[in-house]
């Protein structure tokens, strides 16, 4: 892999490269960023073999280090993984660059042309855990939407985002694009992220990616404006006319597929007039799974080999094979435990009845409620943005799974012919 030559620069000095960086952006067409992403793709491909020899390193150290399961998976890649990576950045580059959308105009009664368009935020911030992945997601999605990147991906990551970070580099600067677009801080260590939350002036918005308490951190230390990803305190709520084989599948699904993501399931509630009916197969399916389930004193007396449930658990993002379990009385109940111990992430109902679907839909407050769906379906790529910058959980500008809009603000353009106001 040929090496990017990075003269030692300060911190500010980054910031000010970044800045310069996003100016050129901000007025690049769509075909010359397209092929800046067609390069990424390839050069990810191409230096598989240097990108899994860091991350071997990485995961080295977070198992001499204590590093949990759930972090250890994602932090791992591999060449399905990078190939993965790579096939989202090619899809990226097939849709359409927001920048220059009209989102709204008119014509005032005095002539003047009034229209709205998007335009990039200019530098995104990202500060985010042992989540390598993360590294080429920002990436590509800030190059297609005008956006130059300044990355914190952490000391758990640090090899393999060192390795991902000099490829892109190099991706960018092949094509014509300022390598600069894409930077970590990596080596400034924990007071570069400090030094990022004060960025005001130099960073446009912030956006943290990992555990509750790191999102925390930032939103309370930024003086630059974040956007709050969250945890994923997930929720399915099995009503009394769900389908068995539903249930069986879908909470299956999204416990068991990757317990290590915000998107799995975490809590489940079960109807009592269904709790004789489903639990013991469902709970049987994930206990063949090697799922420990922590059982409220309803749960226990239909599956007894669950563990009691205590408080804590309903609060638990769990990242594990683990699943809290209770049975409500009914869907009022099911809300209201929802509307206490929810992040706001996802939440999803299995059911056949058509008044319970629309009452749960319209009174969950969550950022993606879903009938009759795996929890795992809250992703930027499945949702066809191809990658995402992550689940926003908060209500401001962006909400659930971002994509390229979501990395823009607006502008307004008045085009006039000599009026003056009276």
């Amino acid at each position: 892999m040929p090496e990017t030559a990075v003269a030692t620069r300060s911190f500010t000095d980054k910031l000010t490269a970044a800045r310069d960086a996003s100016v050129i952006l901000a007025t690049a067409n769509a075909g010359l960023k397209n092929r800046g992403l067609e390069a990424i793709a390839s050069a990810v491909v191409d230096n598989s073999e240097s990108i899994i020899e860091a991350n071997d390193l990485d995961l080295a150290n977070g198992r001499d280090n204590g590093l949990s399961a759930g972090l250890q998976d994602r932090l791992r890649l591999d060449e399905k993984r990078l190939s993965g990576l790579a096939e989202a950045v090619r899809l990226v580059a097939t849709l359409v660059d927001p920048v220059g959308e009209s989102v709204r105009g008119k014509t005032l009664p005095n002539g003047l042309l009034l229209s709205q368009v998007r335009v990039p935020f200019g530098v995104v911030g990202v500060i985010y855990e042992a989540r390598p992945n993360v590294t080429v997601d920002i990436a590509s999605l800030a190059l297609k939407s005008g956006n130059a990147a300044v990355l914190r991906g952490g000391s758990a990551a640090e090899n393999t985002n060192r390795v991902l970070v000099q490829i892109i580099q190099n991706a960018l600067a092949s094509v014509g694009l300022p390598a600069d677009a894409v930077q970590t801080i990596d080596e400034f260590g924990r007071e570069g992220a400090k030094q990022l939350m004060q960025a005001r002036g130099y960073v446009d918005v912030l956006i943290p990616r990992g555990s509750a308490e790191l999102i925390n951190t930032v939103v309370l230390e930024s003086k630059v404006p974040v956007i709050e990803t969250g945890a994923g305190v997930v929720h399915v709520f099995l009503d009394e006319s769900a389908d068995r084989q539903w249930a069986i599948d879908i909470v299956q699904n999204s416990k068991v597929q990757r317990p290590s993501v915000c998107n799995a399931l975490e809590t489940l509630l079960v109807h009592e007039a269904a709790a004789a009916r489903l639990l013991p197969s469902v709970l049987a399916d994930l206990r063949a799974s090697g799922v420990t389930v922590h059982g409220d004193e309803r749960t226990l007396a239909i599956f007894p080999d669950a563990v009691p449930a205590t408080e804590e658990d309903w609060t638990t993002e769990y990242m594990s094979l683990d699943l809290s379990v209770r049975v409500v009385d009914d869907l009022d109940q099911a809300i209201d435990h929802i509307r206490r111990y929810s992040t706001q992430h996802t939440e999803s109902i299995v059911t056949n009845d058509l008044a319970n679907t629309e009452r749960f839909l319209a009174e969950v407050d969550s950022a993606v409620v879903m009938v009759n769906a795996s929890t795992r379906f809250t992703d930027g790529g499945e949702f066809g943005f191809g990658a995402e910058v992550g689940i926003s959980t908060q209500k401001l500008h962006a909400r659930g799974p971002m994509g390229l809009s979501e990395l823009t603000s607006t502008k307004w353009i008045v085009r006039g012919s000599g009026q003056v106001r009276a």
